[in-house]
């Protein structure tokens, strides 16, 4: 990045005064990453709207020490939010039946590894906010800003990813930064890429 400014000044300095004074440097943001997602599943919306048949994961893994992200669920069907590390299969849904994946479903069940980890009560609708919030051990979910049980302790080493899949016509919208409710205190924050943890 040094580079870019140093690229910079030396044009205002060939350019002279006419040369504007603000440097613009683009910072790539947390999306959807087009390059690694299931076969049959479509992302549009900048990144942003996940819908088809298939499974998606963020560009950017869990590096901070408390991360949090958001799901509107835009239209109901088969559908699933969590944790998955860079090796889950995203061509074969429902995730949470294998061992690289953590997943709340869209009936409220908790899966990973084909286990039931836990159930939340609160039914979801279409229009609704779903929070999730890491910390590289409990993993918490919250509906429309409110917190549900319960939370799912993650022992694992790996590094993880926000996963998302979707079928029979559901359609999620992910919010990985401009959030409807605000993350829960104790320092969750939106997902930071690793050049801006620097």
């Amino acid at each position: 990045m040094l580079s870019y400014i140093k690229d910079a000044c030396c044009l205002r300095i060939l350019r002279g005064a006419s040369y504007a004074n603000n440097i613009v440097i683009h910072r790539p943001e947390v999306s959807l990453d087009t390059s690694r997602m299931g076969q049959d599943v479509v992302v549009v919306k900048n990144g942003r709207r996940l819908c088809g048949t298939g499974g998606a994961i963020s560009n950017a893994p869990i590096v901070q020490n408390k991360a949090y992200f958001e799901v509107k669920l835009q239209t109901q069907g088969v559908w699933g939010v969590g944790l998955g590390t860079r090796r889950v299969n995203l061509s074969k849904v429902p995730l949470g039946y294998d061992s690289d994946s953590w997943i709340l479903q869209h009936s409220g069940e908790i899966k990973h590894d084909s286990k039931l980890l836990g159930q939340i009560k609160t039914p979801i609708e279409e229009g609704d906010v779903i929070g999730f919030a890491y910390d590289h051990e409990l993993f918490r979910i919250f509906i429309n800003g409110q917190e549900q049980e319960p939370a799912v302790r993650i022992s694992t080493r790996t590094t993880v990813f926000p996963v998302f899949y979707v079928d029979e016509g559901a359609i999620l919208d992910i919010q990985f930064g401009t959030f409807y409710y605000p993350p829960p205190e104790g320092g969750f924050d939106r997902i930071l890429l690793e050049k801006s943890l620097l």
